[in-house]
């Protein structure tokens, strides 16, 4: 494995860099403003978000995430992995750049599964940053971990699919811009357990979707974003709204969630990285029991602690998405599992020890380590928890030695 970037990436890195030091992180503050000047949170968008989308967009740094060059930058993971660290250092850099969850991996399944139709009708706009979309898979009323116990019917009734259910967790639908969601449901429980589900594009001005409320994560209501409870009463959309065919819903989230995890790590290098930067800075400049807080043994501990887990994090990363450039994301599961698992970990711990070294400013909203920890928190869960990642690492583990001689081994 050769992780050195190439000329265009080392390029592209140094305009992602230059970029978020002179639009993204000055206006962090700005944008945080401007939200809370709307009429409700949840009305409009502090217009600074859509002038940074002009500029990156002027700037040829839109869209990165996606390999087809027919739609985006043509990178491998492999290639897009120091960029998407980049703009995960800021909560909300990856949208500048049109790069951010549910959105990515929504425009993802659009380019593998969608028909033309779909495509022109809502892969376009969403490549173009005209619409916003969310992800309706996960339910209240089962563990959703396990994808085959959704309960959301998708029945066909002639030229139409009649859909029904509840939903939570659907990141994004708070949005005023979000217009389409992948809803995930069941449309043949007679089926094998992964052949009976299917997913199916559903606009949210259907009659019968209802967005009920939008959920807080740790007290944060991510506005205008939001994750919302959905209701689906007798929603009717046209047959031709499926994606890939009936009966394939558990195969497409497989082949969404590859990136999508993967992506989730590489922002969180980024957010660990700036949050070891604030923790530096902050120990050298202030003093404690005569002496500089950084020449204390415990945060030299904290910091070196933190290198070592971050640039681990960062080689399974490297390895993740170099597997699943060279053998592909079912190949690369392991790899997805082991490193979705590690860099959430990773990040709430250098986290932790940022807001240990600000002390009661850690925990404030004049820095954005506590915002940054719950985000970080919620990827424990979010794509699947660590429990189910661990249980695949293990199952394949044990795997390779299922067919082994056992008394051969000593």
């Amino acid at each position: 494995m050769n992780f050195s970037y190439s000329e265009k990436v080392v390029t592209l890195q140094k305009k992602v860099i230059n970029f978020m030091e002179e639009y993204v992180y000055p206006n962090e503050k700005v944008y945080q403003e401007q939200l809370k000047q709307q009429k409700t949170r949840w009305s409009d968008i502090p217009p600074i978000m859509d002038e940074l989308k002009e500029k990156a967009k002027e700037n040829g740094l839109w869209n990165l995430f996606l390999p087809e060059s027919e739609y985006g930058a043509g990178l491998t993971n492999l290639e897009y992995a120091p960029l998407c660290e980049i703009m995960g250092r800021s909560v909300i850099g990856p949208e500048v750049f049109n790069c951010n969850a549910p959105d990515t991996g929504n425009m993802e399944v659009l380019v593998r599964y969608g028909t033309e139709i779909q495509k022109k009708q809502w892969l376009e706009p969403l490549l173009a940053g005209e619409i916003r979309s969310c992800f309706s898979m996960t339910e209240p009323d089962v563990a959703s971990s396990d994808a085959t116990n959704i309960n959301t019917s998708i029945r066909r009734d002639g030229d139409e699919f009649v859909i029904n259910g509840r939903k939570w967790w659907s990141s994004g639908a708070g949005d005023p811009r979000c217009k389409i969601a992948i809803v995930m449901g069941k449309n043949d429980p007679t089926a094998p357990s992964y052949e009976q589900q299917s997913m199916i594009l559903v606009p949210l001005d259907t009659p019968g979707v209802k967005i009920e409320r939008l959920l807080p994560v740790f007290g944060y209501d991510d506005a205008p974003h939001g994750h919302a409870e959905i209701v689906y009463e007798n929603v009717r959309v046209p047959a031709e709204n499926i994606l890939w065919e009936e009966g394939k819903g558990f195969a497409i989230a497989q082949g969404r969630l590859g990136p999508g995890r993967i992506h989730h790590c590489m922002r969180l290098i980024g957010l660990a990285e700036r949050a070891l930067e604030d923790l530096s800075k902050r120990v050298l400049s202030r003093t404690a029991f005569g002496k500089k807080i950084a020449e204390q043994g415990v945060v030299q501990e904290w910091i070196a602690d933190s290198r070592i887990e971050i640039e681990q994090a960062r080689l399974l990363t490297l390895k993740a998405a170099y597997k699943m450039d060279t053998v592909g994301n079912k190949e690369a599961k392991t790899e997805i599992a082991m490193i979705k698992v590690v860099a959430p970990n990773m990040a709430l711990r250098v986290l932790d020890r940022a807001i240990q070294a600000f002390g009661a400013a850690g925990v404030s909203d004049d820095f954005n380590l506590a915002y940054h920890w719950a985000n970080a928190r919620t990827l424990r869960l979010a794509d699947g928890p660590d429990e189910v990642h661990r249980r695949q690492i293990a199952k394949l583990e044990l795997r390779k030695y299922q067919s082994a001689d056992l008394a051969a081994i000593h």
